[in-house]
């Protein structure tokens, strides 16, 4: 077991691991590779350009950039003034984008000119024409500078290199003074999730829980300073800025930055930096195992986390030779994850369950209706205490309706734990089917139907039905020149599951006429609006 670092806010802790493995590399980006002292140099100067523009605690700096080391240095640069790291999808519609920056008011936007076909620095510059001319903005008052983080530089936005110069104007006494204030429950980032609800939602996590669980999560993993995790997940997402990032960086690891996934590069990526960490989804997994280029590979990937269905996750452990890759359970409410396996569990405990709490956190199982709190093994809602968010910005009425009377987070899951302790997660708890009276958790039909030689994603969810309330469907892709009919999937699914459970409808689609979001990931809602209509 590693030692935990002493620090509790994440500008003390890059000054401790810059203090603790100052030549080790901490971040690598295609051919640029930043030590911890050099990362904590180029922070240190930005925090500075920071406070010379008025950047200051609580304040917000938005950054728009995909995995780049300056999105890392933005965040550190930030925590030790005490800001905000905002992060916004680098997925974002011009829409989105600018709902997004005016609903956290940010004192700094950091960005790049554009990134995969869309644009920013230009609809981020046309929310403040007034920087240009050295006026403040009526739409976003609290901004004060927009800085390009590439070649390019429009409007009222600087450049990064004369943004930075302005750290002269700040000694470095001023900054240390600056970072003592910052205190570990404030506020380090507000990462924004989309829901149930109409408009995003601002989660916030604080920088002791950040450097808490990510140390925690990295315990599970057995990590250790020798480590190195390759990360294409995007940063602005929980799993990367909240749970990888923390996970090795506070066991002295060293970050592999892609900037964007392509299976041909992670390979190379993974090969050349001999990365043992993999962080990613299955789909990813999937691309690289059936990739031309992947039996040339040697890989000496060790460990890691995903989430899928019992298939996805051995898939993603061959497709990587991660022999110790772990399952999790999770949402960015909870810091990225409340439970995760250990690296050293036995497979199948890894493959079928998402593992113990991490430490600090209690996670029960109540009645969704009642909130009676349920024995072990009976499915119900998972609700957890402990690291989780103090709230949502700018959204008392979402805040408040996030918690139970006792405090718990209500996360809208569906799971149980068993008789180990082990937390066993079932599925969205909105994704529940009723069908005659009987509650059907759709992962479990899933995890059958995959089971089928024919079957190599399943989808399973509720349509209205005027007698039974809801039918049980099943949209499924099969393997690559395999076939099977309704009638055999039907008697597959009777000798496996309960009437009530067996899919009352089969549809067949190849893996391009499913809906995805921009990562891949299959959008349940819109499939089962398909498959209504």
């Amino acid at each position: 077991m590693a030692a935990a670092p002493r620090s509790r806010t994440l500008g003390d802790l890059l000054d401790e691991l810059a203090a603790a493995h100052p030549d080790a590399d901490a971040v690598v980006f295609r051919d640029q590779r930043l030590t911890y002292a050099e990362l904590k140099a180029r922070a240190d100067t930005l925090a500075r350009a920071l406070l010379a523009i008025g950047v200051s605690r609580g304040d917000r700096v938005a950054v728009v950039l995909p995995n780049r080391p300056e999105w890392i240095i933005a965040a550190f640069a930030g925590a030790k003034v005490g800001a905000i790291t905002v992060a916004v999808s680098t997925f974002s519609t011009p829409r989105e984008l600018t709902w997004t920056i005016e609903h956290c008011r940010p004192a700094a936007i950091i960005t790049v000119e554009a990134f995969r076909g869309r644009s920013f620095l230009g609809p981020v510059c046309e929310l403040a024409p007034e920087l240009a001319r050295g006026e403040r903005c009526a739409r976003l008052p609290e901004l004060r500078a927009i800085v390009s983080a590439d070649d390019r530089a429009k409007g009222g936005a600087e450049h990064l290199v004369e943004f930075l110069a302005r750290a002269s104007e700040v000694s470095s006494a001023a900054l240390a003074a600056a970072q003592r204030a910052v205190a570990p429950g404030d506020v380090c980032y507000v990462l924004y999730t989309s829901g149930s609800t109409a408009t995003p939602k601002g989660v916030m996590l604080a920088h002791g829980g950040v450097i808490e669980n990510g140390f925690a999560i990295g315990e599970r993993q057995h990590l250790t300073a020798a480590d190195r995790l390759w990360l294409a997940v995007p940063l602005f997402w929980s799993f990367g800025s909240a749970n990888a990032l923390p996970a090795v960086l506070t066991h002295g690891g060293m970050v592999v930055l892609q900037e964007s996934f392509d299976a041909g590069e992670a390979l190379a990526l993974l090969e050349r930096e001999r990365c043992t960490v993999y962080y990613g989804m299955a789909n990813m997994a999937r691309a690289m195992l059936e990739h031309p280029d992947r039996p040339r590979r040697r890989l000496v990937v060790r460990t890691g986390l995903t989430i899928g269905l019992p298939d996805d996750i051995a898939m993603t452990m061959e497709a990587v030779g991660a022999r110790e890759l772990c399952n999790v359970y999770g949402s960015t409410e909870t810091y990225g994850n409340c439970a995760v396996t250990d690296a050293h569990d036995a497979r199948e405990l890894r493959l079928e369950a998402q593992g113990l709490p991490l430490p600090g956190m209690d996670i029960r199982v109540v009645d969704p209706e009642t909130g009676r709190a349920l024995p072990r093994g009976e499915v119900g809602e998972l609700r957890v205490k402990g690291y989780v968010t103090p709230g949502y910005f700018r959204d008392p009425d979402q805040t408040r309706a996030a918690f139970d009377a006792e405090g718990y987070f209500v996360t809208g899951d569906l799971g149980l734990i068993d008789a180990d302790g082990r937390v066993r997660f079932r599925g969205r708890l909105k994704e529940m089917i009723k069908t005659g009276g009987i509650n059907v958790a759709p992962l479990e039909v899933e995890a059958v139907l995959v089971t089928h030689q024919a079957v190599k994603q399943a989808y399973v969810v509720g349509l209205p039905d005027r007698d039974r309330g809801e039918l049980v469907v099943a949209a499924l892709e099969l393997h690559e020149g395999a076939a099977t009919t309704a009638d055999a999937l039907t008697t597959f699914c009777r000798e496996r599951l309960a009437s009530y459970k067996v899919p009352a409808r089969f549809v067949f689609r190849k893996a391009d006429e499913f809906p995805r979001t921009p990562t891949g990931k299959v959008q349940k809602p819109r499939l089962r609006d398909e498959l209504a209509r």
